[in-house]
């Protein structure tokens, strides 16, 4: 089966307590949030953090879009709760879409 890899941006707030937090609370996700993620055909999801910048990598089989993801995320409620909750800590990026928090990166290299 083949997958897909995507690497997204996301800043969080410049106030340290609040940086902390959020790296605590992504120690214990809730379980309806693996859950959702799983559903949706990711694979690997890990978020790496520098100062106030986080970066994520997605693994993905090939049937996933971030649309059937976005659809999916609308009609439950404990991912909204979770959402809600994970913009206390996150800004958007300045060249982000309105209502856009991660942000997609485009390849622009790849050591083969």
């Amino acid at each position: 089966m083949s997958t897909q890899k995507f690497c997204l941006a996301l800043d969080l707030k410049e106030d340290q307590k609040l940086i902390e937090e959020y790296k605590q609370l992504h120690q214990n996700v809730w379980p309806e949030i693996v859950k959702s993620i799983k559903d949706s055909g990711i694979t690997v999801l890990d978020i790496y953090c520098s100062g106030n910048r986080l970066f994520m990598i997605i693994e993905a089989d090939a049937d996933f879009t971030f649309d059937k993801k976005s659809k999916m995320d609308a009609n439950n409620e404990k991912v909204q709760e979770w959402e809600t909750l994970m913009w206390k800590f996150q800004q958007a990026l300045p060249w982000a879409k309105p209502g856009e928090k991660w942000v997609v990166m485009d390849k622009i290299f790849g050591l083969l």
